[in-house]
């Protein structure tokens, strides 16, 4: 059996095209236009909303368990689990501004328990709610596991 030999014209191999990311306003495109993350962090500003539901009492938990700053002994990073709760009265927090706020962190010397009180006082001043508690759950460091909480209740006080 003799087999036929194609007339067809030999195929080159294929090139794969190179990607490009495209500019678009469309959602479901890649963009080039990226946020510079270090302007970000630096011309952030905590910021909040009305709160639109005054008529009762609720709760707003907030966690973030990556938090991390620089220890101002040593100049290692530690690494937090923060978790924030409160009851709003007239403000409560914008998400992304609270993200960069957190972030801004990360290359700062600070002691935990400074971390937690400085996280406490800037929300209290922006927000003055009714009630808020923040807790710092560092990760073990020299065999120490540390957790900060600070509350503030207006019934109260600072505690």
């Amino acid at each position: 059996m003799t087999r036929k030999k194609s007339k067809s014209k030999p195929t080159e191999p294929k090139t794969k095209k190179k990607r490009s990311l495209q500019t678009s306003k469309s959602a479901d495109t890649l963009t080039t236009s990226r946020v510079d993350g270090k302007k970000a962090l630096t011309a952030s500003t905590l910021d909040r909303f009305k709160n639109r539901t005054r008529h009762r009492d609720y709760t707003i938990d907030f966690d973030c368990p990556e938090f991390t700053c620089i220890c101002p002994v040593s100049g290692f990073p530690d690494f937090a689990h923060i978790h924030i709760s409160y009851v709003p009265e007239n403000w409560c927090v914008e998400l992304k501004s609270l993200k960069l706020y957190f972030n801004q962190f990360r290359d700062r010397g600070i002691f935990h328990e400074d971390v937690v009180n400085v996280i406490l006082d800037d929300l209290l001043s922006l927000l003055k709610p009714k009630k808020m508690e923040v807790v710092g759950d560092f990760n073990v460091r020299g065999n120490i596991k540390t957790v900060i909480r600070a509350e503030f209740s207006k019934k109260n006080k600072a505690k």
